[in-house]
C-alpha cells in the first residue's frame, strides 16, 4: 500500500508538470513562435524522458511484487511516447502570401497582405517596374516596359506600322512614311465608310489614343477618272469622314487636320486598274 501510494503521488506530480510543459508549448505554437524560442523543458526529448519516469512510476505503483520490472518497463515506454507527442513542435509555418515575387527587398512598398504594390497592374511590381504608369491591358516585358516588337523605339500599343524593318528611321507613329490606311474604303461615289473600314479605323484610333502627344494629318486621294474639281471635293469629304470617325473613337479633334488632294498626288499610274486602286486612298501622317 505504501509503495502504491508513493508511486501514484510521484506519478501525479510528474503528470501535472508534463501537462504544464505541453500546454505551454501548445500556446507558443498557437502564437506562431518559432521552435527555437521554446524552453529547454519543452523539447520533445525532455518531455519523453519525463513521460518515461511518469509511466514507469505508474507501472511500478500499480504492479505486484512479481511483475514490478515488466510493468515498469511497459509504463516507461508508453510514457516516453506520450510525452514526446505532447511536446511535439506544432508551430504553424505561414505560407508565403506572394510566392510569385520571390524575395522582396527591404523597403519595397507592399499592400495589406505583404505583397509588393503593382500600381499599374501590369504584373511587374513597382520596385522592379522601369516603366510605371503603363496603360491597362498593354503587354509588357520583364521590367514592366511595353513591348516594341520591331525595335523602332515606338511601343507596339502605339505603333501604327508594327513591322518596320530593322534600322529604318520612323516618325512618332512608328512609320517610315505616310501610313496608307489599307482596308479603309467607301461606298461608291460617296464618303460613307464601309463596315470593314470602320473595323480598321478602330485599331488606328486606339493607337492614336495611346499616343496622345502626336498630331496627324488625314489626307484623301482619288484616281484621275472624272472631273478634277469633283474629285478634290470627294477626297476632302472622305478625309473628313475618317477624321470624324477617329474623333468618335476617342481621338481629340484638335489633334487632327484634314486635306483633300483629289488626283494631284498619285502613287501609281492611272493607266491601269491596279494603279487607279492604289491612288484611291486615305493617308495618315504626323504633323510636325
Amino acid at each position: 500500500m505504501k509503495k502504491s501510494t508513493t508511486g501514484l503521488l510521484i506519478g501525479s506530480a510528474l503528470v501535472v508538470g508534463l501537462s504544464g510543459c505541453a500546454s505551454s508549448a501548445s500556446q507558443q505554437a498557437g502564437g506562431k513562435s518559432a521552435s527555437s524560442d521554446r524552453g529547454w523543458y519543452q523539447h520533445p526529448l525532455v518531455c519523453g524522458l519525463a513521460g518515461s519516469v511518469i509511466g514507469g512510476s505508474i507501472g511500478y505503483a500499480t504492479s505486484g511484487n512479481s511483475d514490478e520490472e515488466e510493468n515498469s518497463l511497459v509504463g516507461a515506454t508508453a510514457g516516453a511516447a506520450i510525452g514526446g507527442l505532447l511536446c511535439a513542435d506544432r508551430t504553424v509555418k505561414a505560407e508565403p502570401q506572394c510566392p510569385s515575387y520571390g524575395a522582396v527587398p527591404a523597403g519595397a512598398a507592399v499592400d495589406a497582405e505583404g505583397c509588393p504594390l503593382d500600381s499599374d497592374g501590369d504584373g511587374v511590381p513597382d520596385y522592379r517596374d522601369q516603366c510605371p504608369g503603363t496603360p491597362a491591358g498593354v503587354t509588357v516585358d520583364a521590367v514592366g516596359c511595353p513591348l516594341d516588337s520591331d525595335g523602332d523605339g515606338v511601343p507596339d500599343y502605339r505603333d501604327q506600322c508594327p513591322n518596320t524593318p530593322a534600322g529604318v528611321e520612323v516618325n512618332s507613329l512608328g512609320c517610315q512614311d505616310a501610313l496608307v490606311l489599307k482596308g479603309v474604303n467607301f461606298e461608291f461615289d460617296s464618303a460613307q465608310l464601309t463596315a470593314e473600314a470602320e473595323r480598321e479605323l478602330r485599331v488606328v484610333a486606339q493607337r492614336l489614343v495611346n499616343n496622345p502627344n502626336v498630331r496627324v494629318r488625314v489626307s484623301g486621294h482619288t484616281d484621275s477618272r472624272g472631273n478634277a474639281a469633283y474629285n478634290k471635293r470627294l477626297s476632302q469629304s472622305r478625309a473628313e469622314s475618317v477624321a470624324a470617325f477617329l474623333n468618335r473613337s476617342g481621338v481629340s479633334a484638335d489633334r487632327m487636320m484634314t486635306a483633300g488632294y483629289g488626283e494631284e498626288r498619285p502613287v501609281a499610274s492611272n493607266d491601269t486598274a491596279q494603279g487607279r486602286a492604289a491612288n484611291r486612298r486615305v493617308e495618315l501622317n504626323e504633323l510636325n
